[in-house]
């Protein structure tokens, strides 16, 4: 059974009422797909891992890779983790013009088309359709959500692009499946988080209604038939220092709505940060797809500053031959504070906490810089040099002292980076039911 086939299945059991989920790997960070695919593979489950349009696009996005250099990435890494590459689905995260939304709408459509026809060329199987921003030339209220219409008949335009790709590139291939929607408002868009409501569950509705006139007028029935879940708010956001947790008083009916709509699910995005219990009664209310990303990159962040700190004190005697870890990324973000400097907001003192400690985690567009990998791989060399006694491990890291107690990992630093990044992991897979699947 494919990858494509095993997800399917999973939404089908959700639907039908089973406490069954699948969480999305929203991520280009190496360590954090390393932990995924070991997560995965403890699990003997499928990963989906996906990319993002601004990420990922044909003109390299702001990883500077595009969608086949993000899947021989995402493969490489798989082989080095001896984990399967065919239990792998890619995915492509709000595919459609929102990084040409300066343009005219004629050519932010082209550009988008290319954009998600390149995706499925390179083999990218579930393909998030969101073609709800206002373009540079879209009449109307702008402080008001695009007309369901234009999205319907833009998402139908991409969706045809998506579907000559596959016949033209992959049709020895499953063919893919689609997701609709956008959730309001926009990822990272909340300053409040009281402003972050429910998506009503008539909107919802209509999102689907107008969404299969669309697909019809353009003759993809046979496309409309592999649409399998549809974006909303379920209620849930993170800011700098909150966290609004989801309520399930406040999404019932939106809930309930996804019962009248044969074979679809919802999809939830910025799950980040969630409780294990909210997480659980999300997949149960049919939030199927659990869209994570920032979380693990602040896991992984929480695991390096921990290192640093036994670095502190195993080279207390010796100053000169410490990485410098949280100073090294300070002057990176401070240097070059375009990832930040219109999320983070204060005084100089608050900014400075926030580039380290914001549940945002900008700092994680900074860790790929060149500079950063090898302050990085000092800090392991350094640790590994001299050894980390168990006291240390202890303290600044004491649930992965207990693993390493138990035998479950090696006292190294990658492996504990590695472990503490599963912690996120683990809580959405035992939300999701993964071991299960």
């Amino acid at each position: 059974m494919s990858a494509i086939d095993i997800f399917r299945k999973i939404l089908a059991h959700n639907k039908n009422g089973r406490r069954k989920g699948i969480y999305s790997v929203c991520s280009a960070h190496e360590t954090v797909i390393k932990a995924s695919l070991q997560q995965a593979r403890e699990d003997h489950c499928i990963l989906l891992v996906e990319s993002t349009s601004n990420q990922v696009n044909q003109e390299g996005g702001y990883s500077g890779m595009q969608p086949r250099d993000f899947i021989d990435f995402v493969t490489g890494l798989s082989r080095e983790m001896a984990f399967d590459a065919r239990m792998i689905l890619l995915g492509g995260d709000h595919l459609g013009p929102h990084t040409w939304r300066h343009l005219p709408a004629g050519e932010a459509m082209e550009r988008a088309s290319v954009l998600v026809h390149e995706y499925v060329k390179a083999g990218y199987q579930k393909i998030h359709l969101d073609a709800s921003m206002f373009l540079a030339d879209d009449p109307g209220d702008r402080t008001k959500p695009l007309a369901d219409e234009t999205v319907a008949e833009r998402t139908a335009e991409l969706c045809l692009a998506a579907e000559r790709a596959w016949k033209k590139f992959r049709k020895n291939c499953p063919k893919p499946v689609y997701v609709i929607g956008t959730e309001v408002p926009a990822p990272g868009g909340a300053c409040e988080s009281e402003v972050v409501k429910a998506t009503l569950p008539e909107d919802a509705a209509k999102t689907i209604a107008a969404a299969k006139k669309a697909f019809y007028r353009r003759q993809l029935q046979s496309a409309w038939k592999r649409v399998c879940a549809v974006v909303v708010q379920p209620g849930v956001e993170f800011g700098d220092d909150y966290v609004l947790d989801y309520n399930h008083s406040a999404a019932v009916n939106l809930s309930h709505e996804i019962k009248n709509h044969a074979n679809f699910v919802y999809e939830a995005h910025s799950t980040d940060y969630q409780t294990p219990e909210a997480l659980r009664q999300m997949v149960s209310d049919h939030f199927c797809i659990l869209k994570v990303g920032p979380w693990l990159t602040f896991a992984y962040r929480e695991a390096l500053f921990a290192l640093a700190e036994i670095e502190d004190n195993l080279y207390e005697g010796d100053p000169d031959q410490k990485s410098f870890l949280m100073k090294r990324l300070e002057t990176a973000m401070t240097e070059n504070p375009v990832h930040w400097k219109k999320y983070y907001l204060g005084t100089d003192s608050e900014k400075r906490l926030k580039r380290k400690f914001s549940y945002l985690d900008r700092c994680r567009y900074y860790w790929p810089n060149e500079g950063l990998r090898g302050v990085e791989e000092k800090l392991y060399a350094n640790l590994r040099a001299k050894g980390i006694p168990p006291g240390l491990i202890s303290q600044y890291m004491p649930d992965q002292y207990h693993q390493i107690r138990q035998g479950r990992i090696d006292c190294d630093p990658e492996a504990l980076v590695l472990n503490k990044v599963q912690e996120v992991l683990r809580v959405y897979s035992e939300a999701c039911h993964a071991r299960h699947n």
